[in-house]
């Protein structure tokens, strides 16, 4: 290591978080070895931070992920905010332009703080708080989440919502897209997308569940379910859901946040976002999928190797 200053040979003196560092022996300058911050202006380590953050995408909540790595809960979350940011800018750059073939859309509840019922009346139109569902776009063949959107079930998170995925698929691939049977879908669909894809809806009519264990405990019974046609000629046969509810069932599996009756739930929207943007950059780019052997993104073109954590959060 040469001093920038004097242009002479420095001294060893000491280490910082893993990294070696040097002295000037004329004006006594400090360095430390030339070095790519994976996470920024943090001085965790970086073996530490990855262990953390690997804990959390397996299903760990903060507090035993605190216990098992020996890092402070504040950290962690530092961590986790940074690497979600991350995540969400790499899916806006890498996921684009996908020639999709069969499209799948649902929407996910969760809640950040309190539940929308526990709301205080001059709490109502807060949106950083209550409910807060995650709308996904899954590819049927190659499992490639295509797009997501964290926020209120409303019309606007749904034009949000359909504007990225119209960003993520090709205008030269005309795909098939499935949806359930939620109002806002129809014209945001009929608005953004009409132009590159048929759309179809599968429709479940629910019963009601008969007492306060099982609306808690159990799904409700599903009475009849029939698919519509929306616009263009979507293939009756695979007008359905299930590729993308089965992926539900995945986050609630490995964002602890999102698992039910349980005391893990996000206490901030930032923190809550930044979960489930990670999940997803993790399970295209480094999580081998079961049923096509590979991930996601080598299956849809976007990659040629499984990614590691670290080479996605240098990524970008």
């Amino acid at each position: 290591m040469t001093c920038h200053n004097c242009r002479t040979q420095c001294r060893k003196y000491g280490t910082r978080g893993g990294l070696q560092r040097y002295q000037c022996c004329q004006c006594r300058k400090v360095y430390t070895e030339p070095h790519e911050r994976l996470f920024e202006n943090m001085y965790t380590r970086v073996d530490d931070g990855l262990m953390a953050l690997r804990l959390l995408l397996e299903g760990n909540s903060v507090r035993a992920t605190e216990r098992l790595t020996g890092l402070h809960r504040d950290t962690i979350l530092d961590l986790l905010v940074l690497a979600g940011q991350k995540s969400e800018r790499l899916m806006s750059s890498k996921v684009q332009n996908v020639p999709a073939t069969d499209v799948q859309c649902d929407e996910l509840w969760g809640y950040v703080f309190k539940k929308e019922s526990h709301k205080f009346p001059f709490e109502a139109h807060d949106y950083s708080i209550g409910d807060c569902w995650c709308f996904v776009g899954i590819e049927r063949t190659s499992k490639l989440i295509l797009a997501f959107e964290v926020g209120p079930r409303t019309k606007m998170s749904a034009i949000r919502f359909l504007g990225k995925l119209r960003w993520a698929t090709s205008e030269e691939q005309r795909f098939q897209l499935s949806t359930d049977g939620w109002t806002p879908y129809e014209p945001v669909a009929t608005t953004l997308l009409i132009d590159r894809c048929d759309y179809g809806q599968i429709i479940k009519v629910y019963g009601v569940p008969s007492g306060e264990e099982q609306r808690r405990y159990s799904p409700p019974e599903v009475l009849s379910c029939y698919s519509k046609t929306i616009f263009g000629e979507p293939e009756k046969a695979r007008i359905c859901t299930s590729h993308v509810e089965r992926q539900n069932l995945t986050m609630r599996m490995q964002i602890r946040r999102l698992t039910r009756l349980t005391n893990g739930f996000s206490k901030k929207v930032e923190n809550h976002r930044a979960a489930i943007a990670l999940h997803f950059a993790w399970y295209n780019f480094c999580r081998k999928h079961q049923t096509i052997k590979t991930t996601p993104a080598i299956a849809a073109g976007i990659t040629d190797h499984v990614w590691s954590l670290e080479e996605l959060l240098s990524s970008n």
